[in-house]
């Protein structure tokens, strides 16, 4: 029921600005920024971090502090710009580098940026335009009984004003630290990026990677997410791993060409880990997914037939400032146009069918996005849940309608990665127009804001991929591409049945005893199939965010010193994206190798390894000096 007493802090009757030059080239600004940071991290780690808080932050810092303005709808358009970047990257990155590992096999050329911008571009703007006309129903309605955690968490920031200087120095100060070490760590490589340590007779592996923004992750998500991951981590390098050599140093298993053994010998665990436990970290991976869709089956019912029904039945007040959306016959005039584009422009791989499945799938996982994210929050949306289950469908009727090969598994990937971005965008809106209607916005100006973040985030996602591909590659131990991974995986099971089914089904299993056991499945499955050394770095951040949890201090201060250190860590996952990005570009260039100082002065490893655990000591020091020990008014 809609709260006809709520008012919010900017009355509809008071116009302030919104989208000015300035909110525009910001917001663009953070867009790309915070797209290309969440990319490099969610290729590296399987997961992406909101930039909403970051970016509300950061708009705070500039517009109030340096530039002397009053107005805070403006900084709320350049978060809302900001945050859409993130979220397209998300969406993208999970399964368009599927396309580029194909070309690495040899199976297709690579896709022209022209594809995967017109990809993104298609999918963030219909994940906008499918969200516009269930604003009112969703956001309006159902005020209070909706709680869109970071839409709300969004404005209080925003609304705290005052303090907007001294939370923009924490996250820049995270961005400059973790730049700084990024540099030292890949760049100079002055000192180890992992280190690991076995046992000689233990095929076992364990160790720790020593980034700031893997760290950060940990802290963010909180120590009991990071242990789940951990654990994965554990079950795969510690006792799989073991168990497959052991058991078969003499025999030669699909899809490994030689004896176990000499893989092993040749390889260490990470070669075992390669040839093997990614396909069961997949299959583990998948069953999550799909189990998270299941046991949401009921609320994604209600969701959608409550927010069609509350669309029918809304009736808005087009004189109010702050109820005032874009026009229905622009939006559903868009979306029309966006449809047929999907099927019509050459580089898009998508046939009628496939659009058909597109505009049925889209709109049915917005609605269910914009609402699930309005319950739990943009971090349990299950939209790789969605994803996979859209993959699954589109790949069995493509199979079916005679679309087979790679034809046919590049048009499912397309179709796949546009209901990602779609489910994406829409809870991204969702938590976006949640913020607005509480501090007073014009949800038509932050739906043209979100078009805007949309297209500039569009035309980055490309070249980043391209760059970040040319560097390092996808699939490799820069670029674990999990979820990217995991849909090639899928898509070509379902078309070729060339997968080593078995390794696959044992995750699938493994997964089942997980979730019956009471754990959540998808932390664990991606601890499965990552190297332990990451689940070993994402786990130290979570210990420090237990530290702080824990300590014995009035709420207040605890939650300042929780949330600095939010923020800060946030700065250090875009400082790193950032350089991540800049040393991609000094590989392609072949200047990375003229920087390398480990190679030119004949550092020993053991010297490296040292290194590397004095740093990692610093990047946790600085973390606490501007959290648990920063001075505070």
């Amino acid at each position: 029921m809609e709260n006809k007493e709520f008012k919010p802090y900017i009355p509809a009757e008071k116009i302030t600005p919104e989208i000015t030059v300035t909110s525009i080239v910001m917001g663009v600004l953070l867009a790309v920024i915070f797209g290309a940071a969440n990319a490099y991290l969610g290729l590296r780690v399987g997961m992406t971090v909101s930039a909403s808080i970051p970016a509300a932050v950061i708009a705070m810092g500039v517009i109030r502090v340096l530039m002397r303005k009053n107005s805070i709808l403006e900084s709320n358009i350049v978060q809302t710009i900001g945050s859409a970047g993130e979220s397209l990257a998300a969406g993208a990155i999970f399964t368009l580098p599927a396309l580029f590992l194909w070309a690495a096999e040899g199976k297709m050329e690579k896709p022209g940026i022209l594809e995967i911008t017109a990809i993104a571009l298609i999918g963030g703007l219909l994940g906008v335009f499918f969200m516009v006309p269930l604003r009112n129903a969703l956001i309006v309605k159902e005020h209070g009984i909706l709680p869109y955690p970071e839409g709300t968490a969004c404005s209080e920031v925003l609304l705290a004003g005052e303090e907007g200087g001294a939370k923009a120095s924490t996250v820049f100060a995270g961005m400059g630290f973790a730049a700084l070490f990024k540099f030292i760590i890949d760049g100079l490589k002055a000192v180890s990026g992992e280190i690991s340590v076995s046992v000689k007779g233990f095929a076992g592996e364990i160790g720790t990677q020593i980034y700031p923004a893997v760290m950060s992750v940990g802290y963010i998500c909180g120590a009991r997410i990071s242990s789940y991951m951990f654990a994965g981590g554990i079950l795969s390098w510690l006792v799989i791993i073991p168990l497959i050599v052991l058991f078969g140093a003499d025999i030669t298993l699909y899809p490994g060409s030689q004896p176990i053994g000499e893989i092993f010998a040749s390889g260490g665990a990470g070669a075992i880990w390669g040839t093997y436990i990614r396909y069961i970290g997949a299959g583990a991976l998948a069953a999550g997914g799909i189990i998270s869709l299941v046991k949401s089956l009921p609320l994604i019912i209600k969701t959608f037939g409550g927010a069609v029904k509350g669309m029918a039945g809304s009736k808005v007040d087009t004189n109010d400032r702050t109820s005032k959306d874009l026009s229905m016959k622009f939006v559903f005039a868009a979306i029309a146009v966006l449809t047929l584009l999907v099927w019509l422009i050459p580089v898009i791989p998508v046939s009628l069918i496939g659009a058909i499945i597109i505009v049925v799938f889209g709109f049915f996982f917005a609605t269910v996005s914009s609402r699930m994210v309005g319950l739990v929050g943009s971090s349990n949306n299950p939209v790789s849940g969605m994803a996979i289950a859209t993959l699954l469908i589109a790949t069995l009727i493509l199979k079916v309608t005679g679309a087979e090969g790679i034809a046919g598994m590049c048009s499912a990937i397309a179709i796949g990665s546009v209901i990602c971005i779609v489910s994406a965008i829409a809870g991204d809106t969702s938590q976006d127009l949640k913020t607005g209607y509480l501090l007073g916005a014009t949800p038509k100006k932050q739906q043209i804001g979100e078009i805007i973040g949309v297209i500039s985030a569009a035309l980055a996602i490309g070249g980043t991929l391209y760059l970040l591909d040319s560097a390092w590659g996808f699939g490799t131990d820069e670029l674990a591409a999990p979820q990217a991974t995991l849909m090639k995986l899928i898509t070509e099971g379902v078309m070729e049945g060339n997968l080593p089914w078995a390794l696959v089904f044992i995750g699938v299993f493994i997964a089942v005893l997980v979730e019956i056991v009471g754990i959540p499945v998808l932390p664990f499955a991606i601890g499965v199939y990552l190297p332990v050394q990451l689940n070993a770095c994402i786990m130290v951040g979570g210990l420090i965010r237990l530290v702080f949890d824990k300590l014995k201090k009035d709420k207040k201060e605890k939650d300042a010193i929780v949330n600095d250190g939010i923020l800060f860590c946030s700065g250090m996952i875009a400082g790193e994206g950032l350089v991540g990005i800049l040393l991609a570009l000094l590989a392609v260039f072949g200047v990375g190798s003229a920087i390398d100082l480990s190679a030119k002065l004949a550092i020993p490893a053991a010297v490296l390894d040292i290194g590397g655990l004095v740093l990692f000591g610093i990047i946790i020091l600085t973390l606490l000096k501007f959290s648990l020990w920063k001075k505070r008014k």
